[in-house]
């Protein structure tokens, strides 16, 4: 099987990519860069019990948290997954806890507007405003090669149905194999999302335009 895909055959079938952080962040993005969860904590020195509970177990609800300096974020919600389906769902002998904190310090991205409103649009969120980026693919890509990884699931959710998921389900570049998905799956569907491993610290390079958005209502224009 052949492996592997570069940034510029990625962004040729994704020009763009989205992603949808809670309303009233992009300031401090702006400040700090787009910060996985663990990264966020590292910014905002939370340890002991109170960071394994937000890094190794499942948050049903968005946690806000405050620093003195860098003053409150909020910590999304975890609401499409549950410990029941994850169980069921895990391979290569990984543990609940093991795997929330890969998803927790990795940044994600979707790549497609079509997987952007999927989730946007959920009951959970289409009637909270939330702010989404839109993100200029090969730039990112370029840039942050050696840190990308692509999955080919939604990794953040176990409902309707609890998709297997292991340690090779995030993959480089170089691993990915893209051109058998997009032989089985099609173009659109060759991959599901986009990670950066911890903070992408220079997002601000390759943003295209951010907007505030509830439902269907008319976006507020944060950028440019």
């Amino acid at each position: 099987m052949v492996r592997g895909v570069t940034p510029e055959e990625l962004a040729r079938q994704y020009p763009r990519l989205y992603h949808m952080a809670a309303q009233g962040s992009w300031a401090s993005i702006l400040r700090h860069g787009l910060l996985s969860t663990s990264a966020l904590l590292d910014l905002f020195d939370i340890r002991g019990q109170g960071r394994d509970r937000l890094e190794r177990q499942h948050r049903p609800e968005s946690v806000r948290i405050f620093h003195p300096v860098h003053g409150t974020a909020e910590i999304r919600d975890q609401k499409p997954m549950d410990d029941i389906g994850l169980k069921r769902a895990l391979c290569d002998n990984l543990t609940p806890d093991e795997w929330y904190r890969i998803l927790n310090r990795n940044v994600f991205f979707w790549p497609t507007i079509e997987r952007l409103d999927t989730m946007r649009n959920a009951k959970a969120y289409r009637d909270k405003p939330q702010t989404i980026i839109v993100i200029d693919t090969l730039r990112l890509l370029q840039a942050h090669r050696s840190k990308v990884l692509l999955s080919p699931i939604n990794s953040g959710a176990t409902k309707p149905f609890p998709h297997p998921r292991g340690r090779d389900t995030f993959l480089p570049l170089g691993d990915y194999p893209y051109q058998e998905r997009k032989r089985v799956r099609g173009e659109a569907n060759a991959i599901a999302e986009v990670a950066v491993i911890r903070a992408v610290p220079d997002i601000k390079e390759f943003v295209i335009s951010v907007e505030e958005r509830t439902g269907s209502s008319v976006p507020i224009i944060l950028y440019p």
